[in-house]
């Protein structure tokens, strides 16, 4: 081999070179040419390797003409990684331009479940009067879910509770949320204003106004001086808050934790009064039970009764909800429908 054959094959490899990087769409394919010339197993190195058989004086001439066509195709490679890095720079830019003129994407909005929703619009309302929301424990002792709100063991009122009992002596699922009271007044010192929103299980058959698991809003109020009539303007600001203008009534009821007792209703959300099936043609509605909280479970609670006197208050959620919006049959609430739970967005 002698120097005209080197060079020639040189220069043949630099032209094939530089056709095949001008060519390259790709970073990665770049990468692969670089290797394919110039690394050490490259086609560049093969080429030279010819070197030792040419006389001593064409090695430095050949050696030129390597280093020469080298740094050229070293600079087409650099200069094609850079147009290339550009290319794929400006296919991202506009791939992720934004017009800031087109209307945004909808976004689907979600919606309260109904339950929650009417406990929030409670508390919102008695919010306002001062009342502040606690909480309790869903499984309760029978001390405190009977026994402190004035039901002793023998006591007929707990005909009125088909209870649920759990595995642990003396502990049951709570029947309502009136152990609350009892908390309470164990942790805090009148004035009280509580409001307790919680669920409650009791052993019955499901129908469209009864289930075994339900809620409840449990409101106490602890003070000098608090009557009868502060119960009574208080709840009627509630029913107005979310039923509008109509008007109310107390009945006498009977709840072994209350002394008086009294059921408390509102002019019927259907027929406005005047009769229907749904208020079974009396014109009320009866929307929950309250009353004066019995010495007793003042005295058990570690108030003074003779210093302090307070008034209770409980209502279903169930059945607030079925009024706000027009549900037939506490049902609908359990079965996860999104044709049903959808309407009260």
């Amino acid at each position: 081999m002698d120097f005209e054959t080197l060079s020639a094959d040189l220069r043949s490899l630099q032209d094939r070179a530089l056709k095949e990087i001008s060519a390259a769409a790709d970073p990665e394919a770049l990468e692969q040419l670089q290797i394919q010339y110039l690394g050490k197993k490259g086609e560049l190195t093969g080429v030279l390797r010819g070197i030792g058989a040419l006389p001593a004086e064409d090695r430095p001439r050949v050696g030129a003409v390597a280093n020469v066509i080298g740094e050229a195709v070293k600079g087409a490679l650099a200069s094609r990684v850079s147009e290339l890095h550009s290319v794929v720079q400006a296919r991202r830019l506009a791939a992720e331009k934004v017009d800031v003129t087109m209307p945004g994407r909808p976004i689907a909005r979600g919606t309260l479940h109904p339950i929650p929703e009417t406990i929030e619009a409670i508390v919102s309302v008695f919010g306002q009067f001062g009342f502040v929301v606690y909480e309790g424990p869903e499984v309760e002792n029978d001390l405190t879910n009977f026994q402190m709100l004035n039901i002793a063991p023998d006591h007929p009122a707990r005909d009125l509770w088909d209870t649920l009992y759990v595995d642990i002596p003396g502990h049951l699922l709570r029947t309502h949320t009136s152990p609350g009271q009892i908390r309470v007044m164990e942790t805090e010192k009148p004035p009280i204003r509580a409001l307790l929103p919680g669920r409650c299980c009791r052993y019955e058959a499901v129908d469209a106004s009864h289930g075994f698991e339900f809620f409840q809003v449990e409101g106490l109020m602890v003070d000098e001086g608090t009557s009868l009539a502060d119960l009574k303007g208080l709840l009627d600001e509630f029913a107005h808050a979310l039923f509008g203008p109509r008007k109310t009534r107390f009945r006498p009821g009977y709840y072994p934790f209350t002394e008086p007792s009294v059921a408390f209703d509102v002019e019927c959300v259907v027929c406005g009064g005047i009769g229907c099936p749904a208020c079974s043609k009396s014109g009320w509605m009866t929307i929950l039970g309250a009353g004066m909280v019995h010495p007793v479970v003042l005295q058990y609670g570690g108030i003074d009764p003779e210093k302090y006197q307070g008034f209770a208050f409980g209502m279903g959620v169930e059945r607030i909800a079925n009024l706000r919006h027009s549900v037939p049959d506490l049902r609908y609430y359990l079965e996860n429908d999104l044709r049903f739970l959808e309407q009260f967005r």
